[in-house]
């Protein structure tokens, strides 16, 4: 789960510097421009694009458009955010500029949807089993998928394992494992293959009373641990570590609620993404990353036809193994095409769109149920609507509503998320000059 960046630096670097845009012709440009085309993806797979097209229905059942789209974001989360934490040096920034990347964008969404939406056309899920507190504690921590809690937003299970894997990384960091990201990521995709269907899911989540002590305890061990990571000492960073990466491995291997292959086979996906950045920066042997990486995408392809079938298939978001396998396949394939045109200049607007991927992967939804309320057509046979429109009608409304959505996502970026990084980086520049942060010293140096 983690990356190699070179050595880390004792000065400090701006906390939330590479969540910017990046340049056409920069470094990360190329990781914009793929987690654009990845929210796209997703955008346009609950769209129902595939019904407006001619055998639509027939790659739909061997081609999962948004499970493509999360296994390429998942890629691209591998590669970049160890590497942003090592780069740092320092867990507090770290978690500083994380909660003020995700959190902002997701509460201005949820707004959105509950104070803007009628009930007709309404996206988020009040389901706490009655309990309001167990939902917000649940949705608050974004753990949804392992705590036994209905997502608030249907795209929120995969905040869930990005959550986990912020964990992971941290607490590896923390006592200086960072570097064992090809070991990591075969382990989980053994794991995948071999375990597939064998892991229990729901283990913890017996009874409502179960639920909630479950929750409870969740809230008051992550608390603690972001807690002590924000500490900025090392010895309680370090405690902070074995808070986070305990939880998320008790979650994980008692209290999936998708099947083990599929948690699995992301944890072995980011973390070969990872991999790639340390082969890149000579941190592993070229070799050894790709034996890894070539392990890693042959197991998550094989888990397809080897469990993704019948019940299992209905556990997933794919309809059969072939729409899994075939997504997955491209997912990787596309990383692979962007990585060796990471020295190219690509297309600005193809750049720019990274940049508010974040909004357009969490806004899609209740931007598209707006658009429906206001139109005032039916919120789930608008698909076969559109089909029955001339082809020029139909693509005009399918284009205008990708650019009332890029238009509102861009919005949102520039009015919370820019704001809210840069109020990020001002207090970790404060808490760092109150209190500064302590490197871990011998086996948990980050340089080790």
């Amino acid at each position: 789960m983690t990356i190699k960046g070179p050595p880390a630096r004792r000065g400090l670097r701006p906390v939330g510097r590479r969540e910017r845009a990046a340049a056409p012709g920069s470094r990360l440009g190329w990781l914009d421009a793929l987690r654009g085309i990845a929210a796209l993806a997703v955008t346009a797979h609950h769209f129902d694009i595939l019904k407006l097209v001619p055998h639509g229905g027939t790659v739909a059942a061997h081609f999962d458009l948004g499970f493509y789209g999360v296994m390429a974001f998942f890629v691209v989360s591998g590669y970049i955010i160890p590497a942003s934490l090592e780069r740092r040096g320092d867990v507090r920034a770290f978690w500083i500029g994380r909660i003020f990347r995700i959190y902002p964008a997701l509460i201005v969404t949820v707004l959105f949807a509950e104070l803007v939406l009628p009930h007709a056309y309404q996206v988020l899920t009040f389901d706490g089993y009655g309990h309001d507190l167990l939902w917000l504690g649940g949705n608050g921590l974004m753990l949804t998928d392992v705590l036994g809690v209905v997502n608030g937003l249907g795209i929120m299970w995969t905040l869930t394992y990005e959550m986990l894997f912020y964990f992971f990384v941290s607490s590896l960091f923390t006592f200086g494992l960072h570097r064992r990201s090809a070991p990591i990521a075969v382990g989980a995709a053994a794991i995948a293959l071999a375990l597939g269907v064998l892991i229990p899911s729901y283990g913890l989540q017996t009874s409502l009373d179960a639920i909630r002590n479950l929750v409870v305890a969740a809230v008051v061990i992550v608390a603690t641990g972001v807690f002590c990571m924000l500490s900025g000492r090392a010895s309680l960073a370090r405690t902070g570590g074995l808070l986070l990466g305990g939880l998320g491995l008790l979650l994980v291997f008692t209290n999936g609620r998708t099947p083990a292959y599929e948690t699995f086979t992301i944890f072995a996906t980011m973390f070969a993404g990872t991999v790639v950045y340390r082969a890149q920066h000579g941190q592993v042997e070229r070799i050894e990353a790709w034996l890894t990486v070539g392990f890693v995408v042959v197991a998550g392809a094989l888990v397809g036809p080897m469990y993704n079938r019948g019940a299992m298939a209905d556990a997933t978001s794919t309809f059969s193994w072939s729409a899994w396998t075939f997504a997955y396949l491209a997912a990787w394939a596309s990383f692979g095409v962007f990585f060796l045109l990471r020295n190219r200049r690509l297309a600005r607007p193809l750049v720019r769109l990274g940049a508010v991927s974040y909004s357009v992967y969490l806004l899609h939804w209740p931007v598209k149920r707006f658009l429906l309320w206001r139109l005032g057509w039916d919120g789930t046979r608008y698909p076969e609507k559109l089909a029955a429109m001339p082809f020029v009608e139909r693509w005009s409304w399918v284009l205008g509503y990708f650019a009332v959505l890029l238009a509102v996502c861009w919005a949102v970026y520039r009015l919370v998320e820019l704001p809210f990084q840069n109020l990020g980086r001002r207090l970790t520049t404060a808490a760092n000059r109150r209190w500064p942060p302590q490197l871990p010293e011998g086996p948990g140096k980050p340089g080790d």
